[in-house]
């Protein structure tokens, strides 16, 4: 049962107070996440770091977050948003005060790593949304939720250091980066005593088991096992980069153990999913609670693409702006900073189309506009017109984020009770994305990496053909046993 009251973004109480609280939670996550960005500069001075030092740092603050996204999912699904976030952005706060006195390029390297971690909040609230809205609102909701809280890295890159300046001296950074970290153990607080994981009277459905993503098929089983692999090979590439082979932090010998690691936590991960799953080998899901995990491995795809590409775009646009156009890197930063400004505005409105027209059509066409958009952005160079340069980072942006919109009003109309869980997945094939994405860009031109993009966009445009528009309801049982139909469309 989902609370029926009227949408009105001006409220706040009810569903909508529920919407408030999820999206600034979401924000300060964000925030935190992105706290060392802007201020990269000032902190390479004061601790005395090599180029390779912060490049590393850089790093490691994303690395954490492919795993934390699937764990934070699972947890989520479990204990319920209200705990789960609000003891995110307890201790994550930790991190970010360790960070802030950090004293040598070890203690940042190892807060910096921690710090992924809150990264992974975003899944929190993508269920909470969901227990909330009902279907025809629910795009439109996780659109803003997704939209407005991912705004925290472009509000991070403006004030913090502005923060860092009015601090002054050469602690200025540490007082911004430790305020981030106390508005974050403050709201951790706030958002327990404030929200429910449910309205009342409705029933939080869990899974059956934790350890792994349920699925109700043989094939199904095989399939999953097989989209974890890019995960893995995503987290084995960011170890390449810290080795000897990339930017030599980490030993040969440290590497290798790391490898080794990786490759018996991948097996480890399957047996889990073995054990959660061990009942489909014996006994056939009845029809009724039967979902199919395409639907899962399409919006995987799909969110790689554009997540993926927004994280690597984001961080190489100032660049791409200052080499092409020969500007200096506070006008290309200015510029370029539209791109993520763009997510108040778009992520929302992919949501509302697709609450609109339909959850297929409406990734359909914004995968497409996707794939042309990058598809001209490989073309751009210095003899364009800079402002025509910045119309097509703009309007690359839109497909991009409402993309994004889009494909998080499909998640929770999967599986309830596996919400977190499909979020999580989902969302750290948006990390997997980055890291390919950037791993790329040090390989190639800036030409050659936007046509990469739009290869990928043109692969998940063809994968969505796969996707089956959500109808009718989803059925979940009640702790007595009685089945709850929950409407999908």
């Amino acid at each position: 049962m989902t609370a029926h009251t009227k949408f009105n973004l001006f409220s706040f109480t009810g569903k909508m107070k529920i919407l408030h609280m999820s999206w600034i939670a979401f924000f300060l996550t964000f925030f935190v996440w992105f706290n060392f960005a802007p201020l990269l500069g000032v902190i390479k001075t004061s601790l005395g770091l090599t180029s390779d030092e912060i490049k590393t740092l850089l790093i490691l603050n994303v690395a954490l977050t492919i795993p934390a996204r699937v764990l934070i999912g699972m947890l989520t699904d479990k204990y319920g948003p209200r705990n789960v976030y609000a003891t995110l952005l307890l201790f994550c706060s930790l991190p970010c005060f360790m960070f802030a006195l950090a004293q040598d390029f070890t203690q940042a390297a190892v807060a910096r790593f921690l710090l992924g971690f809150i990264g992974a909040g975003f899944v929190v609230g993508i269920r909470m949304v969901s227990e909330w809205f009902p279907a025809n609102e629910l795009g439109t909701a996780e659109g803003i939720y997704g939209g407005w809280g991912n705004f925290g890295s472009a509000a991070a890159a403006m004030l913090l250091p502005t923060l860092a300046l009015i601090f002054g001296g050469d602690d200025g950074w540490r007082y911004a980066v430790g305020i981030t970290g106390l508005m974050s153990l403050i709201f951790s607080f706030v958002w327990y005593f404030n929200v429910s994981d449910t309205p009342k009277g409705s029933t939080y459905f869990k899974p059956k088991r934790i350890g792994g993503l349920e699925v109700t098929s043989k094939g199904d089983f095989v399939f999953l096992l097989i989209m974890k692999i890019p995960l893995y090979a995503a987290l084995i590439l960011l170890c390449w980069k810290l080795s000897p082979q990339g930017v030599s932090i980490l030993s040969s010998t440290a590497a290798l153990f790391v490898y080794i690691g990786l490759v018996a936590f991948f097996f480890y991960d399957c047996y889990c999913a073995y054990l959660v799953n061990r009942e489909i080998f014996t006994q056939p899901v009845p029809e009724m609670h039967r979902y199919k995990f395409k639907q899962v491995a399409v919006l995987n795809v799909l969110y790689f693409a554009t997540f993926g590409s927004e994280l690597a775009v984001v961080s190489m646009l100032p660049l791409f702006f200052a080499d092409v156009f020969e500007l200096n890197m506070v006008y290309a930063g200015l510029l370029a900073s539209g791109y993520a400004f763009m997510n108040l505005m778009s992520r929302p409105a992919g949501g509302l189309i697709s609450d609109r027209f339909g959850r297929k059509a409406t990734l359909l066409v914004l995968t497409a506009g996707l794939a042309i958009g990058y598809a001209v952005m490989s073309v751009i160079d210095s003899s364009w017109p800079l402002v025509l340069a910045v119309i097509a980072a703009m309007t690359c942006s839109f497909f991009v984020q409402a993309g994004e919109g889009a494909v998080f009003a499909v998640v929770p109309l999967i599986k309830r009770r596996l919400t977190g869980q499909v979020a999580g997945m989902t969302g750290a094939y948006g990390n997997v994305g980055a890291v390919f994405y950037l791993t790329v860009l040090s390989m190639v031109s800036y030409q050659t990496f936007f046509m990469v993009i739009a290869a990928t966009a043109v692969l998940g445009f063809i994968t969505l053909l796969l996707l089956e528009e959500p109808r009718g309801h989803m059925a979940e049982v009640n702790a007595d046993g009685s089945v709850e139909l929950i409407r999908v469309s």
